[in-house]
């Protein structure tokens, strides 16, 4: 892959990202169990990487269409080469820090998780015990004979491929077995007395007991064995039908699509690997080489330590007193512009919101947009409660929200029933803004709206973890346009005036940015201060990086904070000199996208929904929202700051996009999440308990 091509190719990117992940599991500063989950989520994005993206390289590669190949930024050949080889390299890495760094700390700690060695004496009638009693039941051996049909391999499914022998005999008989850990935990605690806990995986109790599930037999070898599917919803039309019927039906397909990966353990017997490969009908591109664990995302459901140092104090959500001695949080709103930071702050301000709304006598009708809903949501059960109460609950589900397709269907059945009307999907279009408005008469009667705007999805479990904001508004020409986007959901009718506050992708969003770029271009070609700051999670959109490109060749300072995937080679001499790109991966997930550009002075401040995507900008629904209020701008400035400040968990990304630390872990002195955590605990008296 040539260092030289101005983008980099978005899924190589993304793998500079999720090492970044795998990285924080090496940081000693962050407590044992902790970096433990960093394992997992880089074990969670990558089986979900395998699931879709190398799913639709394979299929674009495919292709005998040379126009679509070369529409994409390189050929997909070329990519996923660099792709296995950059995974094969990273996966040895996660190896490494499992066995030589985490294992070690674990041992030092008093806990010994068994890893392909003897089980002691001692734990062998428990071990024996657990199998009988709880594993037993949901085993479904097979022999795989070379006559009979193969069995199906579910999607993300583990398996053991066995290599047997009847004593006596010279011939070779292969099987395949489940290892049930969707149904059982992947982790057992044994029970030992003393200091020591001890853990052992559902596959080493499995795999200790072959004898009984195979008796007769000489057991000659045992690998462990996995199969990624395609995970990708394909409608192939959304224009004409009932789009809802057709998602249902291919999350039905989504299990059993085609193979995208093969994983195997790297010291399983050549000939059974052949076997399976000729059994299973899998390419040779499918096929990868791991170790003899996998879904390490389980790592996830470890037992707990007993050792409280071994994991982060819970950090409390902060309170505003401002929003909490009052009598309608509306009135409040009224006052002045409110905003909030999630998870620093506490997220029960935007429950009432929802909760107020639905039985307020005063608040006539609701209009929100749900992406991603919790669970068990308190959002979507005000919802209910605001309809069944006679106010006109109107919500748009995207229903292509990917993996979350068939809890948002689950919930808008409920609230439909309730009496809520339901929007669903815009063909070719995914909602993505998240947004809400309420319409409120006053004393006098007049109707006013209230909205809130925000970064992160309406999801009160995520909003634990996600780096987000929300901004509660009563302003004017902010609501006025909101619900011209409620109206275009609704009706699909285009505003007959333009968006002069709100960035709205299908009418303004790109071509907005793209302005405010040209101004600090201009003001950088006259020689005066030019500056623009970005934060966000992914920016690829082709147009965009060459606008910033052209910033920089006359001299605009461009600072970028992005989390994931960054097409821009940032520190280019005579390209992109004047960019300069940091990642934070910490406790939370940065997620809000922040635009900040100097504006001559008066700065200019717009959050976001929306990366920098064709996706997003093109193919979406996303709503930005300017600041007004000082207070809240200097807020985000001060975040901001931090963040191109932090020297802990900051990594620069060079024009290869590698993570390279800031300073030394050991020198380091600002550490953004915590540092705004407590700036903001500065500002407010947070002695109210919290109810999360």
């Amino acid at each position: 892959m040539s260092n030289q091509a101005p983008y980099i190719p978005r899924d190589l990117s993304w793998l500079s990202f999720n090492y970044r992940v795998l990285l924080e599991a090496t940081d000693k500063s962050v407590p044992l169990f902790e970096r433990i989950k960093f394992l997992a989520i880089y074990s969670s994005n990558l089986d979900e990487f395998f699931r879709v993206r190398i799913a639709s390289l394979r299929q674009v590669d495919a292709l005998d269409k040379p126009d679509i190949k070369k529409a994409l930024y390189h050929m997909p050949q070329e990519v996923l080469d660099s792709i296995y080889e950059e995974v094969n390299n990273q996966q040895d890495e996660y190896g490494r820090i499992f066995r030589e760094e985490i294992l070690p700390e674990l041992f030092d700690n008093d806990i010994h998780l068994y890893q392909n060695e003897n089980i002691r004496p001692e734990h062998r009638a428990f071990v024996v015990r657990y199998f009988r009693s709880k594993v037993l039941s949901y085993l479904q051996p097979t022999i795989l004979s070379q006559g009979k049909k193969a069995p199906f391999l579910e999607n993300r499914a583990i398996y053991l491929a066995v290599k047997l022998q009847k004593p006596g005999s010279n011939h070779v008989t292969y099987a395949h077995l489940n290892i049930p850990s969707g149904e059982l935990p992947r982790f057992i605690s044994i029970p030992q007395p003393g200091h020591t806990q001890y853990l052992i995986m559902l596959d080493d109790i499995i795999r200790y007991n072959l004898t009984a599930i195979f008796p007769g037999y000489i057991i000659l070898g045992c690998y462990s064995i996995k199969l990624n599917r395609d995970a990708d919803l394909a409608i192939e039309d959304e224009f004409s039908g009932d789009l809802v019927n057709k998602i249902r039906t291919q999350l039905d397909q989504r299990e059993i699509g085609p193979p995208s990966r093969f994983l195997y353990d790297s010291e399983i017997d050549p000939d059974l690997l052949d076997f399976l490969v000729e059994k299973f009908k899998l390419n040779e591109k499918d096929l990868v080489s791991g170790g003899r664990y996998h879904n390490l995302y389980d790592l996830f459901s470890i037992p707990e330590p007993k050792k409280e140092s071994l994991t982060y104090h819970p950090l409390a959500a902060l309170h505003k007193p401002a929003l909490e001695n009052i009598v309608s949080l509306f009135d409040a709103i009224d006052s002045e512009d409110r905003m909030l930071h999630f998870p620093y702050q506490s997220y029960d301000y935007v429950l009432r919101f929802f909760n107020e709304a639905a039985i307020d006598p005063a608040v006539t009708h609701i209009k929100v947009t749900l992406y991603r809903i919790a669970h068990n949501s308190f959002i979507a059960n005000a919802l209910i409660s605001a309809a069944r109460n006679g106010k006109k609950v109107t919500v748009f589900v995207e229903v292509k929200a990917r993996f979350d397709e068939e809890n948002n269907l689950r919930w808008a059945e409920k609230m439909e029933k309730a009496g809520v009307r339901l929007i669903y999907s815009i063909p070719g279009l995914k909602v993505h803004a998240k947004v809400a408005l309420v319409r409120r008469r006053d004393e006098e009667g007049n109707k006013k709206h209230y909205a809130f705007f925000g970064t992160g999805n309406f999801n009160e479990n995520t909003a634990n973890i996600y780096a987000d904001h929300g901004l509660m508004t009563s302003h004017a020409g902010m609501t006025d346009e909101l619900n011209n986007v409620f109206k275009y959901l609704h009706k699909r009718k285009i505003p007959k005036e333009e968006f002069r506050h709100l960035l709205v992708s299908q009418f303004n969003l790109d071509t907005r940015f793209v302005k405010m770029i040209d101004k600090e271009i201009a003001a950088a070609k006259e020689g005066k201060p030019a500056s623009i700051i970005i934060k966000l999670n992914n920016i690829e959109e082709r147009h965009m990086i060459d606008k910033l490109y052209e910033a920089s060749q006359v001299g605009v300072d461009i600072q970028l904070i992005v989390r994931g995937i960054c097409c821009l080679r940032p520190g280019v001499k005579g390209l992109s000199e004047n960019i300069r790109a940091i990642r934070i991966v910490d406790r939370f997930l940065e997620h809000a996208r922040i635009f900040i550009f100097h504006n001559g002075g008066s700065e200019k401040m717009y959050l976001s929904s929306a990366d920098w995507m064709r996706r997003n900008l093109h193919d979406r629904i996303e709503v930005g929202f300017p600041l007004y209020d000082p207070k809240l701008k200097a807020e985000i400035r001060k975040l901001i700051d931090l963040q191109l400040q932090d020297t802990c968990k900051g990594s620069l990304l060079d024009k290869h996009l590698v993570n390279h630390p800031i300073v030394g872990r050991e020198d380091c002195q600002v550490r953004s999440q915590m540092d705004f955590y407590e700036w903001l605990r500065s500002q407010e008296d947070n002695t109210l308990p919290d109810l999360n």
